[in-house]
This record gives structure tokens, sequence and C-alpha cells, in this order.
């Protein structure tokens, strides 16, 4: 039986990181978001409202493309809601529904990449 050889790793080769990275505080503010999109029916609801035209949607038009109760879609919006990636108003009868734009350019800005990064790139 023969000894594995592991290769010595020199710190020279590893890149340096291009910006800073997350802070404990801010994944843990960050990471509920996430969670809140991490389901499908969540992700769907959360793509819906920011396509309709004029930036906010109806429930009546939320409730429509899913096979899901009213109740069972009332759970996954106000999970968005509590989030903070959503925001509502009742008119009426009906409840209209948003994005919250900052939030989102605020997570869209953690999974893009740095500046410094595309710099090299063409």
């Amino acid at each position: 039986m023969s000894k594995q050889v592991l290769p010595i790793v020199d710190a020279a080769c590893c890149a340096p990181l291009a910006c800073e990275p997350l802070s404990e505080s801010d994944a843990a503010e960050l990471a509920p978001l996430f969670k809140a999109i991490a389901d499908p029916v969540r992700l769907r609801l959360l793509s819906l409202i920011a396509c309709h035209e004029g930036g906010e949607t109806c429930v009546c038009d939320l409730t429509t493309a899913f096979d899901l109760t009213p109740p069972t879609i009332s759970h996954h919006l106000k999970v968005l809601k509590q989030a903070g990636l959503i925001d509502s108003e009742r008119r009426g009868t009906w409840v209209y529904y948003w994005v919250e734009p900052a939030v989102l350019a605020r997570m869209s800005a953690l999974l893009g990449p740095a500046a410094p990064a595309l710099a090299g790139t063409a």
C-alpha cells in the first residue's frame, strides 16, 4: 500500500479577494430574504408581481396563475411581505402587491460580480 502525498499549497497561488466579503451581521440580515424566495411558489409570485405592468398586481391576478387555494397563496404572500420583499395595499375588495426595489437591488448586488472582477474581462 503506497502513501498518498499531498502537494504543499503555496499561499501565493491563491487569488486575492476582489471585494469585501459579506459580514456576519449582513449575512444574518440577508439570509431570511433568500430563505423566503427559496420556495418555488414564492419565487414565482415575486416574479409575477415584478413583471406586471405598472409594477404592481392585484391578488386576483396572482391566484389564477397557480393551482393552489387562495389561503395558500395568501400564506406565501405573507411570507414575502414579512421578509420585506413585497408590500401591499387594500383597495376596496382587493389587495394590490408590489416589489420593494431597494431590497431586491441589495440582494442582486450580493449575487452580481464585483466591479473590479469585471475590469479584466471583455
